[in-house]
């Protein structure tokens, strides 16, 4: 990742209660509000509500379930060798300063900020197709030296594709400021936007399109799209392609990316249940017919809990899904979504940690004897391999990356190794990991010998993860209002999909909502005349049923 943040900028030239009422100014009744998930979207969500609800002088309580024991959904830290001081980021490992919601809330809550891995002098990052290195960036060589090398061998090429990625998130961002936020149609903004035409074709057809160099796009884009969401250019839609790129300011909370979304939802005002999950949504009684606002009641079950789900006592006025509705097991009763989610693929992604006293063997990566190892190997496709999807697409290399994160001391022998990640579509093996160390590595991997011997892994931890949909090219995406009161942030992640796009869509579904409470709409964007005459929301009497009109969907 070192690497195309340099590229990029090269060309460019825990189970708490907190208090769960908002003081109101003048609301005439308390909402409440569940949310369910507490990642990026659930905590962003309930932080977002609290600040709107305020603004608006409304009284909400705001509940959030989460079905694991921890705050921060896919950003996940492992503890090296159990050691507590000694975190490394599982899941959604970096951000970007554009990364409004997270950047500022780090700043807002004096997170401190860090690189992504530590490097020593003689480091370098190599690109790999399985064959050879056809690409390399060494540490510490001044700017120039790459930047010369990428003009020789590519021309214009970095320069023009960092100015469609810098044009591509630019035009993003505009969703965060009205007249385009907030948003019920994630569809009819994209539109607006003019970013339909980066989602209807891959990364592949869009950067031809535009006359980029396609040896520049296999040989240093692709790696980028592999490493950020393993996937080819050819199977990857434009705008996520372009973000892929989009690295460059690239920094992550030190001592892991979850502790943004944990204070976000601390300073939420709500009220948050850690090992609780929702096994269904359905309406209280009587509130589900014609000319009546529907009130939700919700059903609980603790991990692993044998005995049936609990009603709750509770019902609440909205309710938002934040997280993948076809993996959250929830039930919903006949008639509560009226807009279908869609279900779509989702990539297994396969992470590995582990330590080992070995360096990377640079023979196996096609290196000259004599010649130090890559300390970080991205990879893309040889030339001539054909480009496949999901699984199959990781090619002859076998993995998509291979990181040397930093150096670590062993509690057994005190002595400093080296802490490794690798991203892959299928598990490692003992073969592999022998033949990228260089040793053997015994087939249960971690050894038991005294401290006197050398481990070849002395710590290993695998994971996986349903990491983010499969971005295929649409032109069509999941809107968040799914039923009357009832809201989902994740069909944003078929749009884009990152911690910043799921934490967006939270804080616009919290605008939505209170806006929906105070009665208030705010104007389309039918001109340039509505944009600019600073009258962005007015007042009116039947809110629910003109909310409806504006969607299409009169019959509801």
């Amino acid at each position: 990742m070192r690497l195309l943040l340099r590229l990029a900028a090269l060309a460019a030239g825990v189970g708490a209660t907190k208090d769960a009422t908002i003081i109101a100014r003048g609301a005439a009744g308390v909402k409440n509000v569940a949310i369910i998930g507490a990642g990026a979207a659930g905590s962003s969500a309930a932080y977002h509500l609290q600040k709107f609800a305020e603004q608006e002088g409304l009284a909400v309580n705001i509940t959030v379930f989460e079905k694991t024991g921890r705050i921060g959904g896919r950003t996940l830290t492992v503890n090296v060798f159990d050691d507590p001081k000694e975190r490394v980021e599982l899941g959604a490992s970096i951000f970007i300063k554009d990364n409004h919601i997270m950047y500022n809330a780090t700043q807002r809550y004096n997170l401190s900020l860090t690189g992504l891995s530590e490097s020593e002098p003689t480091d370098y990052t190599a690109i790999w197709d399985g064959e050879t290195i056809v690409f390399r960036s060494e540490n510490g060589s001044p700017w120039w030296w790459d930047a010369a090398k990428l003009f020789l061998k590519y021309g214009l090429a970095p320069y023009r594709a960092v100015q469609l990625v810098k044009s591509a998130v630019g035009t993003f961002l505009q969703l965060y400021e009205e007249p385009y936020f907030p948003f019920r149609s994630l569809t009819q903004r994209a539109f607006e936007l003019g970013l339909l035409r980066l989602t209807g074709v891959t990364g592949e057809q869009y950067l031809k399109e535009n006359n980029i160099n396609a040896d520049f796009v296999r040989e240093l884009m692709q790696p980028a799209t592999r490493v950020n969401y393993a996937a080819n250019m050819a199977f990857i839609h434009g705008l996520e392609a372009m973000v892929s790129f989009a690295t460059e300011g690239a920094v992550a909370v030190s001592g892991g990316n979850f502790q943004i979304f944990e204070k976000l939802l601390q300073n939420s005002g709500a009220r948050y249940h850690l090992n609780t999950t929702v096994t269904g949504i359905s309406f209280q009684k009587g509130t589900n017919k014609p000319g009546c606002l529907p009130k939700y009641v919700l059903s609980t079950q603790s991990p692993n809990s044998k005995s049936k789900a609990v009603i709750l006592q509770s019902t609440f006025d909205n309710v938002i899904i934040a997280s993948p509705w076809q993996y959250s097991g929830i039930e919903a009763a006949d008639d509560a979504i009226k807009h279908g989610i869609d279900e779509i693929p989702y990539m297994k992604l396969h992470v590995t940690l582990f330590t080992s006293p070995f360096r990377l063997q640079g023979s196996y990566f096609g290196v000259e004897p004599g010649t130090p190892a890559p300390s970080n190997v991205y990879t893309t496709l040889g030339k001539n391999e054909v480009p496949q999807e999901g699984v199959n697409g990781v090619g002859r290399t076998g993995f998509f990356s291979i990181s040397t994160l930093r150096r670590v001391t062993n509690p057994k022998t005190q002595k400093k190794e080296y802490l490794y990640k690798i991203f892959s579509a299928e598990p490692v093996n003992a073969t592999f990991l022998s033949n990228i160390l260089g040793t053997k590595i015994p087939p249960t991997f971690v050894c038991n010998g005294s401290a006197t011997e050398v481990e070849p892994i002395s710590w290993y931890y695998p994971h996986w993860f349903y990491s983010y949909p499969i971005e295929l090219p649409r032109v069509t995406f999941q809107d968040p209002v799914i039923g009357r009161g009832l809201y989902y942030t994740s069909g944003i992640e078929s749009f884009i999909s990152t911690m910043e796009t799921s934490a967006l869509m939270g804080m616009n579904i919290a605008r939505l909502i209170a806006d929906d409470f105070a009665g208030v709409k705010r104007n389309s964007r039918n001109s340039k005349a509505n944009a600019n005459d600073g009258n962005h929301k007015i007042s009116r009497e039947d809110f629910w049923d003109s909310m409806y009109a504006d969607l299409g969907a009169d019959e509801l």
